[in-house]
């Protein structure tokens, strides 16, 4: 034997390799002392080159070696098998996991916990439904690690049903698992489920960690729910004097921001002791949707003198902030700087947010020159639907047509642009149009998506639908609403009645204009709360035209300040004014 070649993990060989790493060109030069020295067939020594190969990125090379290897064990695959799901090239975990099966080896739970992170981080959930399958057959239904990767596994690839199945059967839950079921239901548009999901946990005497309360407070933001947001900056965060890290402050800022208090999201921004592109872009964004435009790139420009380099999320919000503030030439100078000045690629996102910000202008030859000019291929549907939209609000109603055409090419079985065109087919006057639509959709079985404004009293959720009778004080809301009508029609209120065609898919027409949710809400907000008193509404479709017009006049005749937050942004009524300056 070799002088100092002992197999022992104390061995000067052995410490070669733990002193290369993941690194290619030493680790090639310690394969080569290993094949001329007496330990050539070590399998213990082998088994831990191979595992640095692969972490080094170069699973074929370790595939090259393994037959070299004597009698290979399950340790070996395992450990292989682990190295290559954390690698940059994770599906190779896979092929080695069929060597394994092939040399007749048994898989154990730390093999299936690899392989599920595998098939989670590529969203391949239909190789970890087989995965699934002979999870089972080995035997490992009940291991909790090997449940939880599942729970992930799921979670991640949008599969909640079965993931919140294999959840309710663990006896034995960590945090791990109930922050990926959490996260699952937050990230497919689940939030209310995600809060629900928080109430169990803390019921079982859980506590959130700092990666649950990130997830939470994204919850939050997609439901508007700021009293819960609030109580889990009080409560944990400064009750526990959390420190505010990038992601979880970040997600606090962002949390305000959504619920409607950017100046708090603001002070949140200030205070981080840290700050990243994601923290600069989340407070852009806060200002962009609120309508304070002129406030989003003030804060771009600081960024780009003082902050971290802005990313292409960050040019999102700068350039849709711009499209809803009617900041023109700001937008044209941003999007030129994201590729002029930073070497940045527009992507999809980028082109719609152009495309908006000319159309919302009016400039609608511009809109089309920059989808000519700008855009190579056949645009995506969203710069069709930004367009069409724009044309509609211009009541450009034969470009809408053709652009409607294009649309529907591309994405003949979306609902939603069958709708769109409806209603300009409807401001148009063109009812037949109109009726050929709703009956092909019919036929189709799609239903247009009902429209519903949520307002909280005394931390209590009321919920309103268009003509809505449910709630208690029903007589007296709809006697207040009209009396607030006739108050703001003596002050220049006109009801826009094409808003009752505008609004197909969101009301239904023979319903008057003035029973849509949002003024029943808003009304409600009135009557329930003191003089001085914010009223904050949530509408969970765009605002109407008709009701935007309303509520302005409402917030100038009864002196009170009204927050409505549609799908798309924030609307801050005072004084008969709104922040968006009648401008989404």
């Amino acid at each position: 034997m070799e002088p100092g070649l002992s197999s022992s993990p104390h061995s000067p060989l052995y410490t070669s390799l733990l002193v290369a790493g993941p690194r290619i060109r030493p680790l090639t030069q310690i394969h080569a002392r290993i094949v001329i020295s007496t330990l050539h067939r070590n399998r213990s020594l082998l088994t831990k080159l191979l595992t640095l190969i692969i972490s080094a990125g170069y699973p074929l090379y370790a595939n090259r070696l393994l037959p070299s290897v004597p009698n290979p064990d399950a340790f070996l695959f395992d450990s292989i098998i682990r190295a290559s799901s954390r690698s940059t090239l994770p599906l190779h975990s896979l092929h080695f996991y069929l060597l394994m099966l092939s040399s007749s080896l048994r898989p154990s739970n730390y093999t299936f916990t690899s392989l599920l992170k595998t098939c989670a981080d590529l969203s391949a959930s239909d190789l970890g439904r087989i995965l699934h399958s002979h999870v089972l057959a080995a035997g490992f239904g009940l291991d909790r690690f090997v449940q939880t990767s599942l729970v992930v596994l799921y979670s991640k690839a949008g599969n909640l049903i079965i993931a919140r199945k294999v959840f309710n059967r663990m006896p034995d839950k960590s945090v791990v698992v109930w922050n990926a079921l959490i996260s699952g239901y937050e990230q497919n548009g689940r939030a209310g489920e995600a809060i629900e999901l928080f109430y169990l946990m803390r019921k079982k005497g859980i506590e959130p960690d700092d990666a649950t309360l990130a997830i939470l407070l994204s919850a939050c933001s997609q439901v508007g729910d700021l009293a819960l947001g609030k109580w889990l900056h009080e409560h944990y965060i400064q009750g526990k004097n959390l420190r505010l890290g990038l992601v979880l402050g970040s997600s606090l800022l962002n949390m305000y921001a959504r619920c409607g208090q950017v100046a708090k999201a603001r002070e949140i921004f200030d205070g981080l002791e840290e700050q990243n592109a994601v923290s600069w872009t989340a407070m852009i964004a806060g200002y962009g949707m609120h309508g304070f435009a002129e406030q989003a790139m003030e804060l771009f420009e600081r960024m780009q003198l003082y902050g971290p380099p802005p990313n292409l999320v960050t040019f999102v919000a700068v350039l849709s902030a711009c499209a809803h503030g009617g900041m023109v030439q700001q937008g044209r100078e941003a999007f030129d700087s994201m590729k002029f000045d930073y070497n940045f690629i527009p992507r999809a996102e980028h082109h719609v947010c152009m495309v908006d910000l000319y159309g919302r202008a009016g400039l609608l030859d511009e809109a089309m020159k920059f989808i000519r000019d700008q855009i190579t291929g056949e645009p995506e549907a969203a710069v069709w639907t930004a367009l069409l939209g724009a044309c509609k609000m211009h009541k450009n109603f034969n470009r809408a047509a053709e652009i409607a055409t294009k649309l529907l090419a591309l994405e003949p079985e979306n609902p939603s642009h069958h709708v769109l065109l409806s209603n300009i087919h409807a401001l148009a006057g063109k009812m037949e149009k109109v009726e050929e639509i709703r009956d092909f959709m019919i036929s189709r079985g799609w239903r247009k998506k009902t429209g519903y404004s949520l307002i909280e009293i005394n931390n209590v959720p009321y919920m309103f639908r268009m003509g809505d009778t449910s709630n208690l004080k029903t007589v007296e809301i709809y006697r207040y609403l009209e009396e607030l009508i006739c108050r703001i029609r003596e002050v220049g209120y006109e009801p826009m009645t094409d808003s009752v065609l505008h609004e197909l898919e969101e009301e239904e027409r023979e319903v008057a204009l003035r029973f849509h949710s949002e003024k029943l809400a808003v009304a409600f907000g009135l009557l329930s709360t003191g003089a001085g008193s914010l009223i904050k509404v949530v509408k969970n479709l765009r605002i109407c035209g008709d009701c935007h017009l309303a509520i302005k006049f409402i917030s100038g005749v009864t002196g009170r300040e009204i927050v409505v937050r549609d799908k798309h942004r924030f609307h801050h009524f005072r004084y008969g004014l709104c922040s968006c300056q009648d401008y989404w």
